[in-house]
C-alpha cells in the first residue's frame, strides 16, 4: 500500500539551480517541472537512485494537470500534479514539445 509521508524541505534544483521553498507537498522544481528519484513512495526517501526525473509530458484530469517524469538514470516513471506556484509556460513548453514530435512522427 502506498502511503504519503509528508516532508517539508527546500533544495535546490539540480537541472535549473532555481532554489525552492518546500511546503511538505514539493516535489518538483516549480521553475522547470524536473525533479529528483529519492522515493519510493511519495516521501518516504527509500531511493537510492537519485537521478534526475525529466518532464515528459502532462496530462489533463479534473480540470487540473499533471506532469509526468521519467528518471534519467533508471527510467522509473512518476505522475505529479501542477500546483498553482509551478510556471504554467514550463507545463505549455512540454505540450508544444509533445505536439511538434507527434507532427514529425
Amino acid at each position: 500500500m502506498k502511503r504519503f509521508s509528508r516532508r517539508t524541505e527546500d533544495f535546490v534544483c539540480e537541472h535549473c539551480n532555481t532554489e525552492v521553498k518546500g511546503n511538505g507537498y514539493t516535489n518538483h522544481c516549480p521553475h522547470c517541472l524536473y525533479s529528483k528519484h529519492v522515493d519510493i513512495n511519495p516521501g518516504d526517501r527509500a531511493s537510492d537512485c537519485g537521478g534526475l526525473m525529466e518532464p515528459i509530458d502532462i496530462e489533463q484530469k479534473n480540470g487540473g494537470y499533471i506532469v509526468i517524469q521519467r528518471c534519467l538514470r533508471c527510467g522509473f516513471i512518476r505522475k505529479n500534479k501542477i500546483t498553482a506556484e509551478d510556471n504554467f509556460e514550463a507545463v505549455l513548453n512540454i505540450i508544444r514539445h509533445k505536439t511538434t514530435l507527434l507532427r514529425k512522427g
